[in-house]
Parts: C-alpha cells; sequence; structure tokens
C-alpha cells in the first residue's frame, strides 16, 4: 500500500459507516492518523475496531457547535494539528414539496450546511498550512430529484462553500473541494425506502448510471484521499463527481 498520507493527521465526521467509515479506512490505510466522528457510541466503537489502530473515535454530532468544540479540544491535546479535514457527516430524506416541514428543513440544513460550515471554521486553528478540506457534496448538487428538493439544495450550498473557501484560505494554502457522489451502496441510500423496496431502488439508480452500477464507498474513498494527498496539490475549488458518468447526462 503506497503511504502517501505518512505522518498526517486527518478527522472524518459521520465516519461510522458508508463513505465516511469507507475513507477513514482508506486514509489509514495510506498512513494518516484519523479521528472519526459519530453519533452512536457502539458504532462509533465498530468503527474504530474495523479501521484498526489508526483509528480514534470521538462521539459527537457535527450539528452541535458545543461537541465540535470537544473534538478539536481533544484533537488539539492529542496531536497539536490537523492536516486533512473530510466534512462528511450528514443525510436527508425525501419529502415532496408539498409536504416539506420546518422540522425536516431544519434537521437537514442544520447537519448539511451549518454543520459543515462549523465544522470547517472551527478546525482553522489546527489546520496547517497547505492542509486539505473535502466537503461532501453529491450529484443532486446539479440534478433535480423528485421529493429531495431540500437535501439536493443542501448539497448545492456545499458546493459554493468549496468555491468560496478556496480563495478565503488561499493565503495558508489551504485546498478546500467538493466530493459528489451518485448513488452508492450505503445504509443511508438504502434507509430511504422500505426494505422490500431497497432492491428496486437500487435497481432503478443503477438503471441511470452510465456505468450500469452503483457505485461502492471504498470507490469514494480513495477519491477522498487524492483530494487529500499532494497528487492534487494544485486541485482546489473543485465539485469532483465520482458517479459512474451519471453527472453527464
Amino acid at each position: 500500500m503506497n503511504k502517501q498520507l505518512d505522518g498526517k493527521i486527518a478527522l472524518v465526521t459521520g465516519g461510522t459507516t458508508g463513505i465516511g467509515l469507507a475513507t477513514a479506512q482508506e486514509l489509514a490505510a495510506q498512513g494518516a492518523k484519523v479521528f472519526i466522528t459519530g453519533r452512536r457510541q457502539a458504532e462509533l466503537d465498530a468503527a474504530v475496531a474495523a479501521i484498526g489502530s489508526a483509528a480514534i473515535g470521538i462521539r459527537a454530532d457535527a450539528s452541535v457547535l458545543a461537541d465540535l468544540d470537544a473534538v478539536y479540544a481533544r484533537i488539539a491535546k492529542s496531536e497539536g494539528k490537523l492536516d486533512i479535514l473530510f466534512a462528511n457527516a450528514g443525510g436527508g430524506d425525501m419529502m415532496p414539496l408539498g409536504a416539506i416541514t420546518e422540522e425536516h428543513f431544519d434537521r437537514i440544513f442544520g447537519t448539511n450546511v451549518r454543520g459543515v460550515l462549523f465544522t470547517v471554521q472551527k478546525a482553522l486553528p489546527l489546520l496547517t498550512d497547505g492542509a486539505s478540506v473535502i466537503l461532501t457534496s453529491s450529484t443532486t448538487s446539479i440534478q433535480g430529484t423528485a421529493n429531495f428538493s431540500v437535501y439536493s439544495a443542501s448539497k448545492a450550498a456545499v458546493r459554493n462553500f468549496a468555491r468560496s473557501w478556496a480563495l478565503d484560505l488561499k493565503d495558508r494554502g489551504i485546498r478546500v473541494n467538493a466530493i459528489s457522489p451518485g448513488p452508492i451502496r450505503t445504509p443511508g441510500l438504502g434507509g430511504l425506502v422500505p426494505d422490500d423496496a431497497r432492491q428496486g431502488l437500487y435497481d432503478f439508480l443503477a438503471s441511470q448510471v452510465p456505468l450500469g452500477r452503483l457505485g461502492e464507498p471504498s470507490e469514494i474513498g480513495r477519491a477522498v484521499a487524492f483530494l487529500a494527498s499532494d497528487a492534487a496539490s494544485f486541485v482546489n475549488g473543485i465539485e469532483l463527481f465520482v458517479d459512474g458518468g451519471m453527472a453527464q447526462i
């Protein structure tokens, strides 16, 4: 395994399942020491065990600012710096326009937008000059999706965060990029529908992808590791689509 991230300190929010877990595993495999966050202790413990000795779990909700303060205080005490930040925590559910509630909007924007903003802002004192910040967006940031407008709008906001923060942080050489997965086989995707409808959802989404299949979390993990590495040292302010060609249709 290429240890191109050897000696780097990384934080992955929402690192207990799916894309976050796969990315944490990839960063650790490439030599980084990885802190992960999650809201549920049992899942956090299982994820740390799956990643291995390079992982440290911190129970935290990325939408709660006091939790973020505690995360960064622990990293500061333990390592004193942060080289890679993958602001990945987020999620959403489906609801048609006529049924959208205040709670639905506040919950999704609270984590996907507000949480991402303060995850990055509060990391600034720890981020090394030349650090890499990666934000999780989605192909929905550029595509209309029925019954998914609030989630889609939140991910469009994330895309603009990357473009704007790349300018805000240029004097420190900190790169900020967004990664936009297409349909990836994760618990979050499967959880959008009842269990008996899951395979039908997977089959439909696969039929929309030029490669004819869903993506796997490990494929996103490798793309994030690339953005975090020196191989991407001149990649800044982009939205990288990892979607089997779906965004090009």
